[in-house]
């Protein structure tokens, strides 16, 4: 399978099978195109027909000398010969076994806190109650989580643990307690804990982020962008903007970080189409590492992003990359999470298959204690695995999330990004199409066009490199 693109001046080629990438010229990029109509996947490289090369000559006759062809269908040989162009798809049986594989646990999400300081517009979790009640948990609860995670993780020794919300920092004693007794625990069962804090950063102080320096491998400040964008979306419950009293502290915060990672993590909304100015005033503001992500709410919401906002935010995602590689030429670049894109290594094939382990390797754990797929998923019943007294108790529901992959899902067999995506988001797609083997179409048509300007931002630094 070939997806050919043209972005920001660069023709580039994927193979999408292989991972292949190829920046190319005009000519060789128009020759592939060609050659696509008439060669199918090739389970080992085989030559080029006569027929094939003719219907090249034929379709591109006049266009380019006959010589040039010649030359560019020897280079695309060359390619076919090395197995990065149009190669066929080898890991349609690695899933076949997903099922039996042994469940091993390797991260928890922790909703220390059913409760938030804040009324943001978007909230999936209503003000952190998730369709229920006010909670916060005990120590406890978490640490049965702990020693959950740590029974069930297998041989694995890292471990993720994300402290989550409504907002962590409301119960804050709780968190450095779990902290304290996640590090001593680690020596004793082998196993090292990775922990991360989401917060909105009201409640910051010296003493948090001291504390979040030394064991927080990465924290997550909420904030969506320009002062009048972040506090339409982002008020306290009295109405009033969070910006001003959150902005000196993240500055702060991150400034503190060192070489440990942290994210400013927006939402951007119907209401803030032109989002890549928000990712830029993040970068002004001193941020070296951003995320803005599109909000994902029913099309009956206001601020939910439609069909017809897509020709906007594909244009600014465009902007946004040249802005990018513009700005890493300049000596002051930055880090966009949905431009980080690895070509080289990037995840092993189970994670490209299955995506985030939702359900299986990733779960979500409530205030008192009861276990879901995932933080989207909690507060629907239909989704309860068990909790940490019982353990797992509906193993039918881990089994539907084991076999959730891009081979499950109809919609994902053609699309060039199915491995880079990994099928996308099983709650999304639930919330949208009521079950978990399907897709969200918007996000679909999104991840494509980032994954399309991450690849460009790949060749654009590599000429950048070369000297070119």
């Amino acid at each position: 399978m070939i997806h050919q693109y043209i972005n920001n001046g660069y023709h580039i080629v994927l193979d999408v099978n292989s991972g292949s990438v190829h920046s190319v010229d005009a000519l060789f990029y128009d020759v592939v195109k060609a050659l696509s109509d008439v060669v199918a996947d090739m389970e080992k490289p085989e030559k080029l027909t006569e027929d094939q090369r003719n219907a090249v000559f034929s379709a591109l006759e006049g266009k380019y000398p006959k010589e040039d062809l010649e030359d560019a269908l020897s280079d695309a040989q060359e390619l076919i010969d090395a197995e990065e162009l149009f190669t066929a798809d080898i890991y349609k049986d690695y899933v076949v076994d997903f099922k039996k594989r042994q469940t091993v646990v390797k991260a928890l999400c922790l909703h220390i806190a059913h409760d938030c300081n804040l009324a943001c517009q978007y909230c999936f979790a209503e003000e952190g109650e998730y369709h229920g009640r006010r909670a916060l948990m005990s120590f406890e609860v978490g640490k049965k989580a702990l020693d959950f995670l740590i029974a069930n993780s297998g041989n694995r020794v890292n471990l993720e643990v994300d402290f989550f919300g409504g907002e962590p920092l409301m119960n804050w004693n709780v968190v450095k307690q779990l902290v304290e007794y996640g590090r001593s625990q680690e020596k004793a069962h082998n196993k090292k804990f990775r922990f991360t804090l989401t917060t909105n950063g009201v409640l910051l102080n010296d003493e948090i982020m001291e504390f979040c320096n030394k064991e927080m491998s990465n924290v997550v400040l909420s904030l969506d962008g320009r002062k009048e964008v972040n506090d339409k979306m982002r008020p306290f419950r009295n109405g009033t903007g969070s910006y001003d009293l959150i902005v000196p502290k993240f500055q702060k915060f991150a400034e503190s970080r060192g070489d440990k990672d942290y994210f400013v993590r927006g939402t951007f909304t119907r209401n803030n189409l032109d989002f890549s100015n928000d990712v830029l005033h993040f970068a002004d503001l001193g941020f070296k590492k951003l995320s803005v992500e599109p909000v994902v709410a029913p099309p009956e919401a206001p601020y939910s992003i439609r069909e017809e906002d897509l020709p906007q935010i594909m244009e600014e995602y465009d902007r946004l990359a040249k802005e990018f590689v513009k700005r890493e030429k300049e000596g002051r670049g930055f880090k966009f999470f949905h431009f980080m894109l690895d070509l080289s290594q990037g995840p092993c094939v189970a994670k490209r298959l299955s995506g985030c382990g939702s359900g299986t390797e990733y779960l979500a754990v409530t205030p008192w204690g009861d276990f879901y797929p995932c933080h989207q998923f909690v507060g629907n019943e239909k989704f309860l695995l068990g909790n940490v007294d019982t353990g797992i108790v509906h193993t039918e529901i881990q089994d539907e999330f084991k076999c959730c992959n891009v081979y499950a899902k109809e919609k994902c067999q053609k699309c060039f990004a199915r491995f880079y995506c990994s099928g996308g988001c099983a709650a999304n797609s639930y919330n949208f199409h009521g079950s978990i083997n399907d897709a969200y179409d918007i996000g679909c048509e999104l991840e494509r066009k980032r994954v399309e300007c991450a690849i460009m931002i790949k060749a654009a630094l590599a000429d950048e490199e070369k000297g070119e």
